[in-house]
């Protein structure tokens, strides 16, 4: 690794990552950096925990410090850069990033993400930011309203570009660059390369430098891997057994479904383990509550779905869990990839139900390793079982069975025949049944049949 003094990089900027103790560029950092100061487009490949945040933080915070921003109306500054992300952690963890970063260039930046009131956002935009940081939902919905003015914008940033395009985010994407100015500079950067992410790049990028460090189809050489085939009822009883272990200090576990989170939290809870839940449903106040609380220790498990996979950026995390494996091998890699940050060591527990053994074969085969198997304890508990009937001794004669006498057939017949219903309408107005003789009078009433009767009475 190089040093970041040999970068050309202002000496404000060296102080502010001496102050943090960066000293060394990461891979993705030393081959990104240079190409992006000299104005080029890139298109890096690199997974989450490699740095690649700082890889384009710190040269975007060198070019809009090195020269002036334009202003209008009262001396307010128009946004020079804008930096997309897929979901509101990674947007909240970019911001706090670039005010780490950027603290003695005194760059203004707001934030904008859906789940909160827009009022307080709003208000950063009419005081004027330099850098906005946003999803795309709440930016277009801003735009529409007349609060973003993208016409001043120099350099254009896409981070987790596969996972906003997984969310369905492609449309929003071209139609906000659509309102940029075409002479930018364009950086785009995704754990994968797919073939829709090449696409989009070709559309965006001109003349683009492309890097490619640490492929997502392998996981961190820091980080243990186990596995446990174990069923889906014995799963909750497995986790909160291997949670007794004091080695577990802060642990996210992955499940697939938000209402699975939330059970898993409860069922957690009620054995004594201080948990918390992050995952779609909850607000963005209730999410950054949650994090909070793990992030201090007042929480050493964090349930959580893919949501938190990218874009989770705590330290000392120790274990992570896949309480259920992902269908996808990638979200594999970047579930496991929030521990073992930085080159500490971490481990990645998974259990895999005989239904997920197919997710188990994929995830094997993209990262080109067999996941080492543990055997499932057998004191976990088992679900009560029905009791069986005792046997009865041999040298004992069973009792004689008795029956009950059977009913005479004329009551068994009795018995069959339909109840009449009670009812409590006058005799006047019930229905009136025809008989035999009704029927025969019926038919004397007939047309022709009383001159045939008259007639042999007479005779």
């Amino acid at each position: 690794m190089t040093s970041f003094a040999e970068l050309n990089l202002s000496h404000q900027l060296l102080r502010t990552l001496a102050a943090e103790g960066y000293t060394s560029q990461t891979p993705i950092q030393a081959q990104a950096i240079p190409p992006i100061l000299d104005g080029h487009d890139l298109l890096g490949c690199a997974q989450t925990g490699t740095g690649k945040t700082a890889a384009f933080l710190l040269p975007l915070i060198e070019i809009l410090a090195a020269r002036p921003g334009a202003t209008h109306g009262r001396g307010r500054r128009s946004p020079r850069a804008l930096i997309l992300a897929p979901t509101r952690e990674l947007a909240a963890q970019i911001e706090e990033s670039l005010y780490t970063y950027g603290r003695e260039a005194r760059l203004r930046h707001a934030v904008i993400y859906g789940g909160v009131k827009q009022h307080h956002q709003v208000r950063q935009l009419h005081a004027g930011v330099d850098v906005i940081v946003a999803t795309p939902g709440r930016l277009q919905d801003l735009m529409a309203q007349g609060y973003v003015d993208l016409s001043s914008i120099e350099v254009f940033i896409l981070d987790e570009a596969d996972r906003m395009l997984d969310m369905g985010f492609i449309k929003p994407i071209q139609q906000i660059a659509a309102e940029l100015p075409a002479d930018r500079q364009t950086l785009l950067f995704s754990a994968t390369m797919p073939a829709n992410i090449r696409k989009l790049a070709n559309a965006l990028l001109h003349e683009p430098v492309s890097v490619s460090v640490t492929p997502t189809t392998a996981a961190a050489t820091t980080i243990d891997q186990e596995l446990y085939h174990v069923s889906d009822d014995r799963k909750s009883a497995l986790l909160t057994h291997l949670l007794q272990d004091a080695r577990i200090v802060r642990t996210v576990v992955f499940t697939r479904t938000k209402h699975g989170a939330e059970r898993l939290a409860k069922r957690l809870l009620n054995a004594g383990i201080a948990t918390d839940t992050i995952h779609g449903n909850k607000s963005q106040s209730q999410r950054e509550r949650s994090l909070h609380a793990f992030r201090s220790g007042r929480s050493r498990v964090l349930v959580a779905t893919d949501v938190a996979a990218r874009g989770l950026d705590v330290d000392g995390i120790t274990h992570v869990f896949n309480f259920n494996l992902p269908n996808e091998p990638d979200a594999y890699v970047h579930r496991i990839g929030r521990t073992g940050r930085a080159g500490a060591a971490g481990k990645a527990i998974s259990f895999c139900d005989r239904s997920e053994r197919s997710f188990l074969r994929a995830i094997e085969h993209r990262t080109g390793i067999t996941i080492p198997t543990s055997v499932v304890p057998n004191d976990l508990g088992t679900r009560a079982e029905r009791p069986v009937p005792q046997p009865q001794p041999v040298d004992e004669a069973p009792e004689p069975r008795t029956e009950a006498p059977r009913p005479p057939r004329q009551v068994k017949r009795a018995a069959q025949r339909p109840k009449v219903r009670a009812t409590n309408r006058p005799a006047s107005k019930r229905p009136r049944r025809k008989t035999s003789s009704a029927k025969s009078f019926a038919a004397s009433r007939q047309p022709g049949r009383g001159a045939t009767r008259l007639a042999a009475r007479s005779a």
